[in-house]
């Protein structure tokens, strides 16, 4: 028999509202659900025009961005990137990265590896700002 995990993602515990981002952010993080070793994975639905209030970037995680549904923009260092339903953007671990949903909202999915958990991310409060 094959061995494979299989998880609905809208299944998976949302994590905004422990963090007090709920309703704007509904934030899925599927790799512990997945009994993922190497790569992360999850699940972001952004509410229209939101902007997450912190940008981050890692130690030794490199991640992808894939915008599902919806629109917007992805501040990664100093460039503001417009983003279309299904645009994928790397980010290298050193690069700080934002996201922000146009005005209909946002879906990303985001795959990060090696998978290196909380630790190995800097958040920065406010970073992106106007």
């Amino acid at each position: 028999m094959a061995s494979y995990t299989l998880k609905n993602l809208k299944e998976v515990e949302d994590q905004a509202p422990k963090f007090g981002l709920s309703p704007n952010l509904e934030a899925r993080f599927a790799t512990k659900p997945l009994g993922s070793e190497k790569t992360g994975l999850s699940y972001q639905r952004l509410a229209p025009d939101f902007r997450m209030p912190f940008g981050h970037h890692h130690g030794k995680q490199e991640e992808v961005y894939v915008l599902v549904s919806g629109s917007g923009r992805i501040k990664v260092d100093d460039e503001i990137v417009e983003l279309r339903q299904w645009d994928a953007v790397r980010v290298p671990k050193e690069t700080m990265r934002c996201l922000e949903a146009g005005p209909e909202g946002a879906e990303i999915i985001a795959f990060g590896a090696p998978h290196t958990g909380p630790q190995d991310a800097e958040m920065a409060p406010g970073w992106w700002s106007d």
